[in-house]
């Protein structure tokens, strides 16, 4: 590409996206900062959306009613229900669905996962090829361990679960119903309704230590 179809492609693009900036606020979508949010043609919107500065709407991807991103958060080919907070640098990856009242906080990554009604994944987390059923608390820096090299594996949390911080699942694996799971726990097997379930090392203390 030669540097003038480059400035031409750019120029292009930029009145591209006044329009589509245009349009959306024209159907009462609120841009805080518009020349900072990029768009696509295909963004389904609701009622009362807010856009907050430094936002990117990549194609296939339907917002509902009531919903607010925060700054620096990108999404793409994902659907957000009713009452949905995302961000901010939050990263909404292809096959994502947040459900109504869900929460998709700083630093957290979804990808081809359904997040369940009124769940909240507010740090620092990876959610990859899983389901969350609602009402689950994701603790800061959890992870779906969800690739073993050759393929990818599911996770399924049930209804009500907690996980704690700092935890790895191992997939395939299934949390049970309201079960809950201890800060930096590696689980590797299943965990039944309403059990607790952690894995953690005995803590040592060696008294008058002297460093070498």
């Amino acid at each position: 590409m030669t540097l003038i179809s480059k400035k031409k492609f750019a120029l292009i693009e930029k009145y591209s996206q006044e329009k589509l900036r245009n349009q959306a606020m024209k159907i009462g979508v609120t841009l805080k900062s518009p020349e900072t949010v990029f768009l696509s043609r295909d963004t389904k919107f609701g009622k009362n959306v807010v856009i907050n500065p430094y936002v990117v709407i990549g194609k296939k991807t339907k917002i509902g009613n009531n919903v607010e991103i925060l700054p620096f958060t990108h999404i793409e080919n994902a659907t957000l229900e009713a009452n949905v907070n995302v961000g901010p640098f939050s990263r909404i990856r292809p096959g994502s669905f947040l459900s109504k009242g869900s929460r998709v906080g700083n630093f957290v990554e979804i990808k081809n996962s359904k997040v369940g009604k009124n769940t909240k994944i507010n740090h620092l987390s990876y959610v990859g090829d899983a389901v969350l059923g609602k009402n689950v608390n994701i603790g800061a820096g959890t992870i779906t361990c969800n690739y073993d090299g050759k393929k990818k594996n599911k996770t399924k949390i049930s209804d009500g679960a907690f996980i704690g911080s700092n935890t790895a699942l191992v997939a395939p694996i299934k949390i049970g119903k309201k079960a809950t799971i201890g800060a930096g726990s590696t689980l590797t097997k299943n965990v039944k309704d309403k059990s607790l379930a952690l894995t953690r090392a005995n803590q040592k203390e060696i008294k008058n230590y002297k460093r070498k």
